[in-house]
């Protein structure tokens, strides 16, 4: 299964073809390496160079080191936490600018509304509406409704994902909208005309899909990703003056 390492960027090489290894499906979810003993005369490396590399292979979540006799390292099952965690750094810690993150909602989103109105089914609509009440409801709360109906405005964009269809699309958005909080509670001015409009978009783009307006709900999506990233910029804006 593996060779000899190459000399010359050992370390990185061990990384490398064990990694593959796994997501070749070579390594199954549940099985162990092979002993490091083994690994040692494989990879015809130093016991410190394949432990550091296992530790690399670990902090990815790609395998778990247990210690011990019956010790060693499992192979992780694969799940959506290794290829979003990157992401879900950049955007927690907000190393992406409001600019950037909008101009990628607004491309990927606007795709997903299309694709929603294509594949959507009644129960699919009867959910939309359902989350629509739920959002009437918060804004009647007024101010103290906040909190709650910006929560519904992301369970309903994950759910036009969600009749999208595509597991792509889906983790990556569902990692933006686990983290947008932290922009939207900086920079989002929390004023009652705010939720109106928010909530006015919101039954736009239901309504689009639930006519079948692929083109319609795609624009208006984008229009509402842009218009709430503009208020947000010049919020900003005024803060750094």
């Amino acid at each position: 299964m593996f060779r000899e390492a190459k000399q010359n960027r050992i370390f990185q090489d061990v990384v490398h073809q064990i990694q593959e290894a796994i997501l070749q499906g070579k390594l199954k979810a549940g099985s162990k390496l092979p002993p490091e003993r083994e690994l040692k005369e494989m990879f015809k490396t130093s016991r410190g160079t394949l432990r550091e590399a296992l530790r690399v292979l670990e902090q990815k979540g790609l395998i778990t080191i247990k210690t011990g006799v019956n010790g060693g390292g499992i192979v992780n099952a694969l799940t959506t936490h290794q290829v979003s965690e990157s992401l879900d750094l950049l955007i927690r810690y907000q190393r992406i600018s409001l600019r950037d993150l909008a101009e990628f909602r607004e491309g990927v989103e606007g795709i997903v509304a299309s694709l929603a109105v294509e594949r959507a089914k009644n129960e699919d609509i009867k959910h939309l509406k359902r989350l629509l009440a739920d959002a009437k409801t918060h804004l009647e709360e007024g101010a103290s409704g906040w909190d709650e109906l910006i929560r519904v405005d992301n369970q309903l964009h994950m759910a036009l994902a969600h009749i999208a269809g595509n597991p792509i699309y889906k983790w990556v958005l569902r990692t933006i909208y686990d983290n947008i909080h932290r922009y939207f509670d900086q920079f989002l001015p929390r004023e009652e005309e705010i939720l109106r409009e928010n909530y006015q978009d919101l039954c736009e783009i239901v309504k689009a899909v639930e006519k079948g307006q692929a083109a319609q709900a795609h624009l208006l999506v984008q229009d509402h990703v842009y218009r709430f990233n503009r208020l947000m910029e010049e919020n900003q804006e005024q803060k750094k003056n």
